[in-house]
């Protein structure tokens, strides 16, 4: 008999005890592949990817991307390609976000508009990127087929801004500085249909090293 009453008590809370579901899990940020520029290294992004390991993104979704920057734009832009895609393999994403510095803005913009790159990114962003060119390519363009492609109109150049400059459906950002030594004009990084960005006086590799510039960054990506 006791046993009955305690059963119809237990049922009977629960009838009128509400069901609080589980807090939602936050979804998986997209995974960020970081490309430097000429010259450069992974290496060169880990006070970035520590700012955004600290504002949340996991380590494991976070790559660093290293390449032979002296080869050919074109050679990297496919290198590229198979890196997003193993990214996306490992990860399971279906796209990326992808943040570039300097010449790693072309590269990467060459997969997005003529290896089918608008389908597997998300958000692109150029941080001093020469994406119409700098003087500062003319001290290197005769030995380095990469220094050449970063001449005023190159055919490389002339190709990736002929048309669209900003195709498909990516969030693109271009990232600027006035103070920005190696590339001139500092206007240069702009592109149409981007949101293009001025972020006061801030030397070229010190874009790297600038909170306020990954703040700005991980704003625009997240």
């Amino acid at each position: 008999m006791r046993r009955r009453l305690w059963l119809a008590l237990v049922a009977g809370l629960a009838m009128i005890v509400p069901f609080v579901p589980a807090p939602a899990q936050a979804a998986a940020p997209d995974p960020v592949i970081f490309v430097h520029g000429w010259a450069g290294a992974a290496w060169n992004w880990d006070v970035m990817r520590g700012d955004f390991q600290r504002d949340g993104w996991p380590a494991d979704r976070l790559f660093a991307w290293g390449y032979n920057s002296a080869q050919s734009n074109v050679t990297t832009a496919n290198q590229l390609a198979d890196f997003v895609n193993q990214v996306r393999g490992r990860t399971g994403a279906q796209k990326v976000d992808i943040v570039t510095h300097s010449m790693g803005g072309l590269s990467s913009r060459w997969y997005l508009k003529f290896l089918g790159g608008v389908d597997a990114v998300d958000d692109w962003v150029s941080i001093g990127g020469p994406n119409h060119g700098t003087n500062a390519s003319y001290l290197c363009d005769l030995l380095i087929v990469s220094c050449a492609q970063m001449n005023y109109h190159s055919s490389f150049l002339d190709r990736l801004n002929e048309g669209d400059e900003t195709p498909g459906a990516v969030h693109y950002g271009a990232f600027r500085s006035w103070c920005d030594e190696i590339i001139n004009p500092d206007d240069s990084v702009k592109l149409d249909g981007a949101t293009n960005v001025n972020v006061g006086c801030i030397g070229h590799l010190s874009l790297l090293l600038s909170w306020s510039v990954s703040q700005q960054v991980r704003d625009f990506v997240r």
